[in-house]
């Protein structure tokens, strides 16, 4: 662990725990963004707690990436602070989730710690201001040199307004707006927050919202967008592996692996953090004995440590993401992570 690290969970125990924790993750993003945008100042991060391995990692997304560990889609919704986790030393940025429509998401309270367990809960319900929002920020993003840089992702989900029987044509609306700006899309049918959500992840209601955003993708970007689905850690191996067959059989990108859980007790919402990293590591072993060498697998579930992001990568990962060990290990960790990975993996 890092001086900076231990330096920041130092302050979280003594101050950040004081503060209502939606708040905390405004005055943090707020922050973040303030910083990248002064040059000089972000110069001076990028190069320390920021600072690229030497070599970048390949991926079979189409890009190369300077890190394995990318920030999960949950931190950043709508898109404002991509420069800001990429001046931090994440690998890559999956922002959103994204919905067709602006939705003001749950009400609040909607986000908990669990400081005994590292861990968070949230019930946000897709708070964001729409997909031709985010697709405004992007287009702005990937107007500048440093913007086209970083690798994006983009994370799908449906709206609440809209009728799970209406579903395709919510995500095709999303994936025509985003798909240019887009590195590649994640479709996500696997939060506990919006009702009706989870049932989308039964293959026969996967295999149109799947095809149909492959379609609108390619067709919106002219050229080939990687699509990838993210699952719950709460379906069965049977349920994983037919996902798996979903993906080989629509030559989609891959699977991203996991969401958050529902199998806890303390209240409602999806737990993140250590209590999901077991079945994670389940979850990704299933799909890349199921989907072979070839698809994605983006590995994500309570990675905290360097150890615990080497298990996932031995698992099967290609690549990984993490949101609630950033929370708890703060601005120096991904930065740190990313280099100490980079120093464990074969050359060649």
């Amino acid at each position: 662990m890092t001086a900076g690290v231990r330096l920041y969970r130092l302050l979280f125990r003594t101050l950040l725990v004081r503060v209502d924790p939606e708040r905390a993750h405004e005055l943090a993003l707020g922050l973040i963004r303030g910083v990248a945008a002064v040059p000089g100042l972000s110069h001076a991060v990028r190069a320390t707690l920021g600072r690229r391995p030497a070599t970048p990692v390949r991926t079979r997304l189409g890009r190369a990436v300077p890190g394995v560990l990318g920030l999960a889609a949950g931190m950043d919704k709508d898109a404002t602070t991509v420069l800001g986790m990429d001046m931090l030393g994440f690998g890559y940025v999956e922002i959103g989730t994204v919905t067709a429509h602006p939705q003001e998401g749950n009400e609040r309270p909607r986000l908990w710690r669990h400081p005994a367990e590292q861990a968070l809960r949230n019930r946000m319900g897709f708070n964001n201001a729409g997909a031709r929002a985010a697709a405004e920020r992007l287009r702005r993003l990937r107007s500048t040199r440093r913007g086209r840089s970083v690798v994006v992702g983009v994370n799908i989900g449906k709206s609440r307004v809209t009728p799970v029987e209406d579903a395709v044509g919510d995500y095709a609306t999303s994936a025509r707006l985003l798909a240019r700006w887009a590195d590649y899309l994640t479709v996500n049918v696997s939060s506990p927050n919006t009702p009706g959500l989870r049932d989308l992840q039964a293959v026969d209601s996967l295999r149109p919202i799947l095809s149909t955003v492959q379609e609108e993708a390619d067709r919106a970007a002219g050229r080939h967008v990687p699509v990838l689905v993210k699952v719950a850690p709460d379906l069965d191996d049977d349920d994983v592996r037919a996902v798996a067959d979903l993906v080989t059989e629509l030559s989609l990108a891959g699977v991203v692996a996991t969401n958050t859980t529902i199998a806890h007790a303390h209240g409602p919402g999806g737990l993140s953090g250590p209590p999901v990293h077991a079945r994670a590591l389940e979850v990704v072993r299933l799909l890349r004995d199921r989907l072979g060498p070839g698809p994605v697998v983006i590995g994500v579930g309570g990675i905290t440590d360097t150890p615990g992001a080497r298990a996932m990568l031995a698992a099967g990962a290609d690549l990984l993401q993490a949101y609630t060990g950033f929370v708890y290990r703060g601005p120096a960790w991904p930065g740190s992570l990313n280099r100490a990975l980079a120093r464990s993996r074969p050359r060649g």
